[in-house]
């Protein structure tokens, strides 16, 4: 196989790792600078120079992008993939893991415990919002911040009014969430590579510091994941669309709660924790990948009118539970089972012996009329107004 590593820092701990870890399977493997790259749309196929020349096959490459060029770094990852080389990270997923609010929006969509959390951009809404996320102290986050920077605890109400404000004077956008008490300074970092947990740390702060992050001064000890948490890291990874990721979590009194979807996490922490080769696990995952371009399963699957690829969730009313993939005539439907997704277990095309189970989710192919019936219905929005006193209407202005 012959890697890029897409990678402003070669000398860096986490570069340097994976250059290694390519080089002793074998592999060719060259740091590639992200922003020597032109995108060259000139011809009749896309193509990529690099520094000033034509670049040469690759079959993978793998992104280490800063925050600071997400922009132009993700461009270069998107040519990549229109030039059919694989990446464990594609571009769209990268810029939804960048940004706070989108990835929140992402994850909370998809049943994943989050922090309460709320944005608004008006000085006059954000008492209301301070109090929706529980009342202070509650933590301000700059939307783009990395490492622990831009995450401010605000004491009460009224400072954090003010730090708001002043951020928002120059134009920054600010997220508002809830300050979990149980976990203060402390959280769970898991390296997802693949559809597994490989390797996973707790992180504490040191002295008054909230923050855990390693760069801030936290320490780092290896833990073994409850499969609670297993679960919801690899869930949240693979709804973000990444193979590879850090994922950052929260120890709730009610079970994991997610902070970050990290596309670029650093290895020098978790390797240091935990005395595993992460770098190898990420090079051996691309290498089992290499040769199957990747593609939209929706869109190459929907060719055929009426068909389409659906998932359907297996709940504890509904008739499936109990019941066997033959006895479920699914098949005598026109529904072809793709996979099944049993926590953080993928079974791909699975046996028709295979015993259904509540919360299993079933990856479907068929009929989109056989299949309507079977997909659960959208969750209806559950009004959080209270009844106001009828007041007279004022009358409309345009």
């Amino acid at each position: 196989m012959k890697l890029g590593i897409l990678s402003r820092a070669p000398r860096s701990y986490s570069t340097t790792r994976l250059r290694v870890a390519a080089l002793d399977r074998g592999h060719q493997v060259k740091v590639l600078n992200t922003l020597r790259f032109a995108i060259d749309l000139t011809g009749d196929d896309p193509d990529l120079q690099y520094q000033g020349k034509q670049l040469s096959d690759y079959d993978a490459v793998l992104p280490r992008i800063g925050a600071s060029i997400t922009y132009f770094g993700t461009a270069v990852v998107r040519q990549f993939e229109q030039m059919d080389v694989y990446t464990p990270n594609g571009s769209a997923a990268i810029t939804n893991s960048r940004d706070k609010l989108r990835s929140l929006q992402i994850l909370s969509r998809h049943d994943l415990g989050i922090p309460a959390s709320t944005f608004v951009r008006d000085r006059q809404d954000v008492q209301a919002a301070i109090t929706r996320v529980g009342g202070a102290p509650v933590i301000i986050k700059l939307l783009e911040g990395t490492q622990g920077i831009g995450v401010i605890l605000a004491p009460d109400a009224k400072v954090a009014e003010a730090i708001i404000e002043t951020l928002q004077t120059t134009g920054t956008n600010v997220l508002l969430q809830q300050f979990i008490a149980e976990s203060r300074g402390r959280d769970v970092r898991a390296f997802v590579v693949g559809d597994r947990v490989i390797a996973a740390m707790r992180r504490t702060a040191q002295g008054d510091e909230f923050r855990s992050n390693v760069h801030r001064g936290g320490s780092a000890e290896q833990i073994e994941l409850d499969p609670e948490f297993e679960q919801a890291a690899v869930r949240a990874a693979q709804v973000m669309g990444l193979r590879v990721a850090g994922v950052d979590m929260l120890e709730g009194n009610d079970g994991p709660l997610i902070l970050e979807v990290n596309s670029s996490p650093g290895l020098e922490g978790i390797e240091g924790a935990t005395g595993l080769d992460i770098a190898g696990a990420i090079v051996d995952h691309i290498a089992n990948q290499v040769g199957f371009p990747s593609l939209d399963v929706h869109q190459r699957l929907s060719v055929s009118s009426g068909y389409g690829v659906a998932e359907l969730l297996i709940k504890a009313e509904s008739d499936f539970p109990g019941k066997t993939l033959a006895d479920s005539e699914l098949e005598e439907q026109d529904i072809t089972i793709l996979s099944l997704h049993r926590g953080t277990t993928v079974i791909p095309n699975p046996k028709r012996s295979r015993v259904l189970e509540v919360g299993d989710r079933l990856l479907c192919f068929g009929k989109y009329e056989s299949m309507r019936g079977l997909i659960p219905d959208r969750k209806k929005r559950r009004s959080k107004l209270k009844a106001l006193p009828s007041e007279p209407l004022e009358p409309e202005t345009d």
